[in-house]
């Protein structure tokens, strides 16, 4: 026995240096490079800033199709750089492209030079080669706008793995490519860029469907230089760059710093109401819950992973899965202890118990993180990669922290049954006979979401109040006599400048310029009276040097919503699979899907009815309630697959009234953890993180009602239907 207790106490040390470990760590890192360090984690364009690099258009007369296509190519360029850049045409013949980048360590210049000035691209035979070579005029195989993505990979060859780049053509530059290889067997292709040939792969049979391989003597560094070459002269037009700025972030230092103390708080709180409840195996869950915010900082400096609002979103989600995850664990104990288990066996039980719903549960998640980081874009695939970290951590810290601590605690001696709690019998009510009122509500709900969208249509002339990221609007760049720091500007320019319009202060974005007196206002389209105001206001509050406006595209493409909704649906399919298999019954998956679009459908009714912004957040909202929502409803399939064994002479309802009772606190605590959580956050936060917030809180409240009034009632019915056809 004291064997037993020496092993458990030198656990428990080991355990607590390795957290003051990474503490140290993301405190102050490791090596030379101070590798860990959490003030070295990279942030995105809303909460640091980064380079804004302009171009102008030098091709004659661009059409509106090739300047989409242009700043859809520079967008996929510009994600190899960081996924959170931005890239936006600005007046009738610019575009502009903004990365993230700590310019601290001169990331921005470094950036600036590998970007380069996007030129032109062209692929020659070898007579047209000739020609060009001898300054005649000459026809080409290819130009940039018939390349849609180049990137460096490895291919198996008689010599090994051999560096290549690859190429994907439009379906016009595969006709065209087809031709031409067909017709040059055994010659070079020449590729030119800018005037000068930067490869000349020979043609070894033709090569058709859209798909070229370009191999050589290259070194993976040599490859992907020359993708990114191709990549930057595969564009529709030719463009040239005229200026670039080092600017501040869209939300403000004071986000970044009351986002930090709200989340502490927040998690404090957490830990008090674990403690409150679960008694010894909350204070586990908080060591546990340590744990994880402790690695997360350190993977999240250690990857250069960018962090910006939709990603906080995404670590949010995760850090209410890791809760959720102790919360069933610390049920399912205390249901085993009710049985008159001893609290070693209970332990055991629990966990054992907990595995299935806490495994389907996280990997139906990290299915749509997955599909979300390989098809999404922008912030879309930063709200993804933060998600699938967090998954990952949550897991290890639910299923081998918390478990490794639980058992220090029982060798430690502590098997007083009251220290664990419990369990009561649960009441059972017929939430069944009561899920139809809730299925009439939640219908008028979305059907007055609907006829909302109209109604302001014929107000405002759009069905949703799009921001910036969908709509562009008009960036006001203003040169002021000194400097002002991004807190000046909020607290004495801001004001002025809300007073003044019809804008709100969250309709504003504001960046300040480095080494500059310039301020840029990027704002929704403004009419001419409220241009005017906004003039004449700047000019008589502040001695303002010069005022310039210019119309701003959205940062959010056709293409990248296109992707989005591509990568939702194939998500959706993959997780109904999933469910299907692992519940042998495709009628769980169906349900699943159901109430997930039931719960997005809810939220989507608050942004319609109270106009609220839909830009980058909303994205990020309505992709945290996907997650939110497929993670409770698997909780309720857990039980109900379970009790159709236990309770295989009840009926239906009665299996469903009982699984949805004996997952009711977990409903219950589980939402009031995540809900503290972002309500802190949106009691401390700056304004432009209100509505965020607020969406948020209506979406966790959302996924607690449909866990509970429409999730498994929704099963019960399509079973009966579908039973009753066949």
């Amino acid at each position: 026995m004291k064997k037993v207790r020496r092993k458990a106490i030198l656990g428990m040390l080991v355990f607590l240096l390795l957290c003051a470990g990474g503490v140290y760590m993301a405190m102050m890192g490791v090596g030379e490079k101070k590798t860990g360090r959490a003030s070295d984690i990279t942030l995105g364009l809303d909460l640091q800033g980064g380079l804004s690099v302009t171009y102008e258009i030098v091709t004659d007369d661009p059409t509106s199709d090739q300047i989409n296509a242009t700043i859809d190519k520079m967008q996929r360029r510009v994600d190899g750089y960081s996924s959170e850049g931005e890239v936006y045409q600005e007046g009738d013949d610019r575009i502009t492209v903004e990365i993230p980048v700590d310019t601290a360590k001169e990331d921005a210049y470094v950036i600036l030079d590998e970007l380069g000035q996007p030129g032109k691209l062209e692929f020659l035979d070898s007579e047209n080669f000739t020609l060009w070579y001898e300054g005649k005029p000459y026809e080409s195989v290819l130009t940039g706008a018939d390349v849609q993505k180049a990137r460096a990979g490895t291919m198996e060859s008689m010599a090994g793995n051999e560096n290549v780049v690859e190429l994907t053509l439009t379906d016009e530059g595969s006709s065209k490519f087809a031709k031409a290889t067909g017709e040059n067997i055994g010659l070079p292709i020449y590729i030119i860029y800018d005037g000068e040939v930067q490869s000349a792969p020979v043609v070894n049979e033709q090569i058709t469907g859209g798909i070229a391989t370009i191999s050589g003597s290259f070194t993976y560094d040599e490859a992907s230089q020359l993708a990114d070459t191709i990549m930057i002269g595969a564009l529709p037009l030719e463009l040239t760059q005229i200026q670039y700025n080092i600017v501040g972030a869209k939300l403000g230092q004071e986000a970044i710093s009351t986002s930090l103390v709200a989340g502490a708080i927040g998690l404090g709180i957490i830990a008090l109401i674990m403690i409150v409840i679960y008694l010894v195996p909350g204070v586990v869950a908080v060591f546990a819950l340590a744990a994880y915010v402790i690695l997360m900082l350190i993977i999240l400096s250690i990857a250069n992973i960018t962090l910006t609002l939709p990603g906080i979103a995404g670590i949010i989600l995760s850090i209410g899965m890791a809760v959720d995850a102790n919360v069933i664990i610390f049920t399912r104990i205390k249901e085993e202890l009710a049985e008159n288990k001893s609290v070693r066996n209970a332990v055991d039980g629990g966990f054992s118990k907990a595995l299935s719903a806490i495994v389907d549960g996280n990997i139906t998640t990290l299915i749509a993180a997955v599909v979300l980081m390989a098809v999404g874009t922008g912030s879309i695939k930063g709200f993804a990669t933060t998600l699938m970290v967090g998954i990952i951590l949550s897991m290890f810290t639910a299923l081998v922290v918390t478990r490794f601590l639980l058992n220090v605690a029982v060798n430690l001696g502590i098997k007083n049954k009251k220290c664990y709690g419990v369990a009561k019998a649960p009441k059972v009510r017929n939430y069944v006979k009561n899920s139809k009122v809730c299925f009439i509500i939640s219908l008028a709900i979305i059907v007055v979401g609907l006829v909302f969208l109209p109604i302001n249509n014929s107000r405002s002339g759009r069905s949703l109040n799009f921001s910036l990221e969908f709509t562009g609007g008009t960036a006001t760049t203003v040169t002021f006599d000194k400097a002002y720091s991004l807190e000046e500007v909020e607290t004495s320019i801001l004001p002025v400048i809300v007073d003044a319009t019809s804008l709100s202060a969250s309709d504003i974005q504001i960046q300040t310029v480095e080494d500059s007196t310039q301020v840029i206002f990027k704002t929704p389209e403004l009419s001419e009276e409220d241009n005017l105001k906004l003039d004449d206001a700047l000019r008589n509050n502040f001695t303002v040097e010069e005022i310039s406006a210019q119309s701003i595209s959205s940062t959010i493409s056709g293409e990248m919503k296109k992707d989005a909704i591509i990568a939702i649906i194939i998500s959706s399919i993959l997780m109904l699979i999933y469910i299907a298999i692992r519940f042998s019954d495709v009628k769980f998956g169906a349900s699943a899907v159901l109430a997930l679009m039931h719960d997005v459908m809810m939220v989507f009714a608050i942004y319609a009815v109270g106009q609220l912004s839909v830009g980058n957040t909303f994205i990020a909202c309505m992709l945290t309630i996907v997650g939110y929502s497929i993670n409770a409803t698997i909780i309720i399939f857990d039980r109900i697959r379970e009790n159709l064994k236990l309770m295989s002479k009840s009926s239906l309802d009665e299996i469903v009234n009982t699984s949805i009772a004996q997952t009711f606190t977990r409903t219950i605590y589980t939402s009031l953890t995540t809900f503290v959580m972002v309500l802190v956050l949106f009691i401390m936060g700056v304004d432009s993180l209100k509505e965020f917030t607020f969406t948020l809180m209506a979406g966790i409240v959302c996924g607690a009602y449909s866990s509970v009034c429409i999730t498994g009632p929704l099963w019960l019915l399509m079973k009966k239907k579908i039973k009753k056809k066949a």
